[in-house]
């Protein structure tokens, strides 16, 4: 950034919205009261659908469910979807916050933002949410990298958090092994300061959870796992570094243990005995923590029918969960955790290419499986990256069975032929939809690409796509995969400067496995 971009960055922050969610009405609320801020808008909204498909994470895209439908109003810009396949909270930031820099259908390049904004989709803003958190941008040092709001009426400090897009970035972003809407802010927050930025409390910038729903469903215990994490990663005493609170774990404990003490002397009064007194000391001091941890979440959980159960109910499985819980994750970081890499990093393990003008000579709106041409090199190619271990897919547009030209049937059986030819993928996807059809999968969109990596069991910085317009590369970026561009004749040049300043131009497949094999790790 030079001089004069910092200048109008500090002086007019630009900043945008990332909305995860599983589904349900939750995020067209958020864009509503979005619409109606008092405040500034933002210059960009990401609504990341992160649903699984029906029958778990490994479907085709075509089983995913129906895309979410959310619009915008007011000063709210209308919302880019995203799909970033039910891999989790973590994730689904990832995409968002990727998607924001990618080209779209209607855009050659994502607007510049400064700052990204991260709102849970259970959340509730008052009007005047944008202006304080306008006043928190504006006030932000060079070297803030984030700035944490509060969740009014929870204790929460995650919904509302703001982070620095360069900053992002220095550190690649969320950690997806956090599974849970738990720990990531925490983890993020403790990287950014170890790599040399601040991370601020902002005044003006908490938001209130809408509690409409029972709570009392075993998260915040199965978000025990992730302490054990958190511990691999930052040592001991990542909760006072990070300023988290303590928790409850000891208590937890203590109250399994007197669970176990109770449980103990059941087979001395199954004969006739009396209790013997540890027994009866475990069970009543079972009695009485579990009385207590039943009057904290009846304090701080929702009210009615839902409230009454989560009081009453959950209490008395909640220790003994969180425990398990904690001990699974001990388990299995027992030998610690490597830094969380960022979405471009890991191994490499799949290579997906585009169809028409990478794979096969370019026919336009081709439904003829007999007129498939395999472009030089392309038998090889796959040839190569099985050779290497690497699994193999192809994503394509096919815009053609939108406008009607050619039907699906058509479409897919020119796509089998070329497969054929090939000698076989691990994985195909390909989008039916025309330009202006606002789909997610869409290449520049990351649909389709987020689609092949979770059908191959494969985190999207695993992945690498190689395609011959900006479009394949633009598709990689935002789902956070690796890209690589092999121009034809027909490549608009600014696509071609575009991925040489980025060091991803090849002039052929061969040399764009030669980038891509040569780089991993």
């Amino acid at each position: 950034m030079n001089d004069a971009e910092g200048r109008e960055h500090r002086g007019s922050p630009r900043w945008a919205v990332v909305v995860p969610t599983a589904g349900g009405p939750g995020p067209q609320r958020l864009l509503d009261a979005l619409a109606a801020q008092t405040g500034p808008a933002p210059v960009a909204v990401v609504v990341v659908d992160d649903r699984r498909a029906g029958g778990g994470a490994h479907e085709d895209a075509d089983r995913l469910p129906p895309p979410l439908v959310v619009t915008g109003g007011g000063a709210c810009p209308e919302p880019l979807v995203v799909r970033s396949g039910g891999r989790g909270p973590a994730a689904a930031r990832n995409a968002g916050w990727r998607a924001l820099a990618a080209p779209t259908a209607e855009r050659t390049a994502g607007p510049r933002v400064g700052w990204v904004v991260f709102l849970d989709d259970d959340v509730e803003l008052p009007p005047t949410w944008s202006r304080g958190l306008a006043a928190d941008l504006a006030a932000a040092g060079e070297r803030t990298g984030g700035i944490v709001g509060t969740v009014r009426g929870s204790g929460r400090a995650s919904p509302g958090a703001v982070y620095r897009a360069e900053a992002l970035a220095a550190v690649g972003g969320f950690d997806e092994r956090l599974g849970r809407a738990h720990r990531e802010h925490a983890d993020i927050a403790l990287r950014l300061q170890r790599a040399g930025w601040a991370v601020e409390r902002g005044a003006r910038t908490g938001v209130a959870r809408a509690r409409t729903a029972d709570e009392g469903g075993g998260q915040q215990e199965r978000d025990s796992a992730d302490d054990a994490l958190m511990a691999a990663l930052h040592g001991p005493a990542w909760r006072e570094e990070a300023q988290v609170p303590p928790g409850r774990l000891r208590w937890h404990l203590a109250t399994t243990a007197a669970a176990a003490l109770a449980v103990a002397g059941l087979p001395a009064v199954l004969r006739g005995r009396p209790l013997p007194a540890p027994s009866a000391v475990g069970a009543l001091a079972w009695a009485g923590l579990t009385a207590d941890l039943a009057l904290r979440r009846s304090a701080s959980g929702p009210r009615g029918a839902a409230g009454v159960r989560r009081a009453l109910l959950a209490p008395a499985a909640v220790p003994l969960a969180a425990v398990w819980h904690r001990a699974r994750g001990a388990w299995r970081w027992r030998h610690g955790a490597q830094p969380w890499p960022g979405p471009a990093g890991g191994p490499l393990r799949a290579v997906l290419f585009d169809r028409d003008g990478t794979l096969v000579h370019d026919v336009p709106y081709n439904g003829d499986p007999a007129k498939v041409v395999l472009v030089d090199g392309a038998v090889e190619a796959l040839a190569r990256v099985r050779a290497a271990g690497l699994a193999t897919g192809v994503v394509t547009n096919q815009s053609g069975i939108a406008r009607r030209i050619i039907t699906r049937a058509q479409a897919d059986a020119t796509t089998a032929e070329a497969v054929r030819r090939l000698g076989g993928v691990d994985v195909v996807q390909s989008c039916p939809h025309g330009p202006g059809d606002g789909c997610p999968c869409r290449k520049p969109a990351p649909g389709m690409v987020l689609a092949a990596a979770v059908r191959l069991g494969l985190a999207p910085g695993q992945v690498a796509v190689v395609g011959d317009i900006g479009a394949d590369v633009g598709a990689a970026r935002a789902a956070g995969a690796r890209g690589v561009l092999v121009p034809t004749a027909t490549t608009r040049p600014e696509d071609v400067e575009a991925a040489r300043a980025a060091g991803v131009l090849a002039p052929d497949l061969s040399g764009a496995l030669d980038l891509l094999l040569g780089s991993r790790s």
